[in-house]
């Protein structure tokens, strides 16, 4: 009897599970009150990287002495709004400590790596399949620095990406001139990682991928998944605001919102919402060539199909509170400094501003396994800042776990009974 599946969330995760989990031969529900792509999604407005250097959790040593700092400047690259902090503190002191060693940080970059290698090649071959091979670029992507010393600076982060397998090739200010003409001189040295990739429109990439899976014969329901009707250890159907769906398999990949249904499946997790912003420049007259990060601003700048973006930024805020636009500022105010080509008075109508939920784990790393309830329901979600780029590799583990199979790379790290 072929497994009927629901994917609850058609954001980059569930999109990826989707698809491979048709490939395995199952029926295939995808479960998502809004549509597939649209800017309500982190799949929308994230930093369009697909970077397999992305190991190093947020938390690293030390971070604990700017906590006083996040709490008094609500526009630093990371905030926490006075008013959730006494929500939010359980969840924060885990962050800090999860990354509160070196050791620490190497042990997460080593977990993290295999989500994460080869993510450019396998994005490129789902777009593909899609028939929008045209959103995934491999030109690789680079780190920028105003000097050599900012980069060692950052000695101990690139030692650990360099022992969990990562590549890179460093550039002098002229090597930075010829491969980025349009980009300020104050920045003098930079490091290429070849491996690197980006999507040029995150949110019509994940639209095109759920439109696949349907073209394959996967039902799209626009409903919000409620909870699960369990008997006997086994999965019977999943529980909607629109009525219950048959399934004898479920995956949660509902991002920001997965912590009530993982909770209904067993498994109490300190998920999180680190919100985060992106401007985006329509017509900008300039167009750097690699997807860029600016050490100064510790934000990705990426040429899309829409404009230039710039994203990033942490606030920890919860999923209720008000935009705060002034950080969206912020970034549009980078991408001037970055690029002394673009006008300074900018007119409100060329700068489009966007926030978003990244699904956060305090120790950095997703929930990705079989729930406590029943094996039949599985976990993908949680990846923070590696959604998009980890999303390939976890739609294939989610098809591995369906089809009660050995996944391809080590789940231990990511067991979402590790928090009990």
């Amino acid at each position: 009897m072929t497994r009927q599946v629901a994917i609850l969330g058609a954001g980059i995760v569930g999109a990826c599970s989707a698809v491979e989990a048709l490939r395995r031969g199952f029926q295939v529900t995808i479960v998502d009150p809004a549509e597939p792509g649209g800017e309500q999604a982190a799949s929308y407005g994230n930093g369009c990287w697909l970077s397999p250097m992305s190991v190093i959790p947020p938390a690293v040593p030390g971070l604990w002495r700017k906590v006083p700092k996040f709490l008094m400047d609500p526009l630093g690259p990371l905030a926490i709004r006075w008013s959730y902090f006494p929500t939010v503190a359980p969840w924060l002191i885990r962050y800090l400590r999860a990354g509160w060693t070196w050791p620490q940080v190497e042990a997460t970059a080593r977990a993290l790596r295999p989500l994460v290698v080869d993510a450019p090649a396998l994005h490129a071959a789902l777009a593909e399949e899609a028939g929008v091979s045209h959103l995934i670029e491999r030109r690789g992507l680079i780190y920028i620095y105003p000097s050599r010393a900012d980069f060692e600076a950052e000695a101990t982060v690139w030692e650990i990406r360099h022992k969990v397998g990562v590549r890179w090739i460093e550039l002098d200010a002229n090597d930075l001139r010829q491969r980025e003409p349009d980009l300020d001189r104050r920045y003098t040295f930079g490091v290429m990682v070849e491996e690197g990739g980006h999507c040029n429109d995150p949110g019509a990439y994940t639209a095109a991928l759920v439109a696949h899976a349907v073209g394959q014969g996967a039902v799209l329901r626009r409903a919000a998944a409620k909870g699960f009707a369990i008997e006997g250890g086994r999965l019977k159907a999943v529980q909607t605001d629109q009525g219950d769906i048959p399934a004898d398999a479920a995956v949660i990949a509902a991002g920001a919102y997965a912590k009530p249904l993982a909770a209904a499946a067993g498994d109490v997790v300190p998920l999180e919402t680190e919100r985060g912003y992106h401007a985006e420049l329509a017509d900008p007259e300039v167009s750097p060539r690699h997807g860029l990060m600016p050490s100064d601003g510790k934000m990705s700048v990426m040429r899309t199909a829409n404009g230039l973006r710039c994203a990033g930024q942490v606030e920890i805020a919860g999923l209720a509170a008000a935009p705060n636009w002034k950080r969206a500022e912020i970034l549009r105010d980078h991408l001037l400094r970055c690029f002394p080509g673009l006008p300074r008075d900018l007119p409100a109508e060329r700068v489009k501003v966007w926030m978003g939920h990244r699904p956060s784990m305090p120790d950095g790393m997703p929930c990705l396994g079989p729930s406590s309830a029943t094996p039949d329901i599985i976990h993908a979600f949680g990846h923070g800042h590696t959604g998009l780029v980890a999303g390939a590799r976890t739609g294939r583990v989610v098809a591995a776990l369906l089809a009660g199979g050995m996944p391809e790379i080590p789940l231990a790290s990511f067991d979402p009974r590790r928090f009990a």
